[in-house]
């Protein structure tokens, strides 16, 4: 968090914004010192990063999900029953109400409101 590399500033700036809820990572958040340059790249990538899940936890790439309800998969012809675990997510850059995975063997879109992390 204190290198001089611009990157590694950022990387810390992001891992904070994920950790919030803990009062550390706020203190460490208020401290942390970047340039307008710097500011504005972290502000952009955190933007980019905010799709969370039914409770409000954050999400990333590759984490697994758990659907919290019946989903009729459109085009699929069938339902995906609450409980299915779904790995490997991705997130839809852009619409933080969107993640990506796999489910039986095909790639659905699904609304974050639907699962919770596991």
């Amino acid at each position: 968090m204190w290198s001089e590399e611009p990157a590694v500033q950022v990387l810390a700036a992001r891992m904070l914004v994920r950790l919030l809820e803990h009062d550390w990572a706020r203190d460490l958040s208020d401290q942390l010192y970047l340039d307008d340059e710097t500011r504005s790249w972290a502000a952009n990538v955190a933007k980019i990063c905010n799709h969370r899940d039914g409770n409000g936890v954050l999400l990333a790439v590759g984490d697994t999900v758990v659907l919290i309800k019946d989903l009729p998969v459109k085009g699929a012809r069938f339902t995906e029953k609450w409980g299915t675990s779904v790995c490997g997510i991705s997130l839809v850059v852009g619409d933080d109400a969107h993640i990506e995975g796999w489910v039986n063997g095909q790639r659905i879109v699904i609304l974050t409101e639907f699962v919770k992390k596991k």
